[in-house]
């Protein structure tokens, strides 16, 4: 009772600039908690604000007053807008990002902003993320400052937070009230993030499985990343002790990088000992990347290995086709798609049709490839 007659007390003093710090019960907020997330690449992302409503007021320059101003309540003479309502509105990365260009080191940080008459709108990230809006601010606790520009928006009754236009390296996170969204542009280096987790998480329990090593290789292999580490990587995925393992998957990883290493006579003789231990589907798919890749004569050599290894299996003839039409030789891709015809599963509705147009293509001498 002496604490309620205290506060009482206190907010007949300072009149109604006290700001209302809590709730002793739990009812509904004018201005209702919220929060939104995004990630960015492998990077978490996320808003923790309070949302007013216009609520037929003036906002920009009268509620949320132009530039920094003296709140006439607590330690700042000079306070920017707390970027919302009620309690500091926050923001965290996961790991370091890059905001309008210039680098933050990943944390939480309070967000703030000062709004200037010709739309230019400093963003602030303060280190005091732990604070009540911004009447305690100081500038001493900026990590970051970067300008941005409003821009004229669709009318919005309550405060919102979102993102837009994300890809694996970037978003635009924005704040939309009123009249007004200010878009503030997020950067992450998403391969250098991906990499050093990729090291760790290999030094960890996902390392005790070949397919982590797989997987990690194949990243640094499609990003065109360090292809000497990708081979590493590769290498360890099938010879690790107790890890490791001579499969169609690990050995055909492992001749990728080395084709990509220019190491074609290396590519040969993994792959010929990858062959033996796939089945038929995957050897089939081998083949067809390497017609795309321009490798006919190749692809011939794969599939009639296929055929020797897995002899009358489905789809064994389509890819004897696939191979011989290849280097020009459709009389006996015909005869080869002919079998495959035949030896199609009942109710494989997809291939039929293929099939059928495939060998009017033959018969015209046309490449089915």
């Amino acid at each position: 009772m002496k604490k309620i007659l205290l506060l009482a007390a206190a907010a007949l003093v300072v009149g109604a600039t006290v700001p209302v710090f809590g709730q002793i019960v739990d009812v509904p907020l004018d201005s209702p908690k919220a929060a939104v997330s995004q990630t960015i690449g492998i990077t978490n992302v996320e808003v923790n604000y309070y949302r007013p409503s216009v609520n037929k007021r003036k906002v920009w320059g009268e509620l949320v007053p132009f530039g920094f101003k003296d709140l006439g309540f607590g330690t700042s003479k000079a306070a920017p807008w707390r970027a919302g309502a009620n309690e500091a509105t926050t923001i965290s990365f996961q790991h370091d990002v890059a905001i309008a260009g210039k680098p933050l080191k990943a944390g939480r940080y309070g967000l703030l902003m000062a709004l200037a008459a010709d739309g230019t709108v400093t963003v602030i990230f303060s280190r005091d993320a732990a604070v009540w809006g911004s009447f305690f601010y100081d500038p001493a606790a900026d990590v970051l400052r970067v300008d941005v520009k409003s821009e004229e928006a669709p009318f919005r009754e309550q405060l919102t937070y979102d993102f837009s236009d994300v890809t694996a390296k970037s978003a635009v996170l924005a704040l939309s009230w009123e009249k007004k969204r200010i878009p503030i542009p997020l950067s992450v280096e998403t391969d250098a993030v991906v990499v050093a987790r990729l090291k760790d998480q290999l030094r960890n329990s996902p390392g005790f499985y070949y397919q982590a090593w797989v997987d990690a290789s194949k990243y640094l292999v499609n990003h065109n990343l360090d292809l000497q580490l990708a081979l590493e990587w590769a290498e360890k995925g099938v010879s690790l002790p107790g890890i490791g393992e001579k499969n169609f998957t690990t050995l055909s990883n492992k001749a990728v990088i080395l084709e990509k290493l220019g190491r074609e006579a290396d590519v040969k003789t993994v792959m010929d000992e990858a062959m033996k231990l796939g089945t038929v589907l995957q050897v089939h798919q081998y083949g067809r990347q390497l017609i795309a890749a321009g490798k006919g004569a190749r692809a011939l050599e794969i599939y009639k290995l296929n055929a020797e290894l897995h002899p009358n299996v489905w789809p064994v003839n389509y890819g004897l086709a696939r191979g011989y039409s290849a280097v020009g030789n459709y009389p006996a891709a015909l005869e080869a798609l002919l079998k495959a015809q035949a030896e199609l599963p009942s109710g494989d509705s997809a291939n039929a049709p293929a099939i059928k147009a495939n060998i009017e293509k033959l018969k015209r001498g046309e490449n089915i490839n």
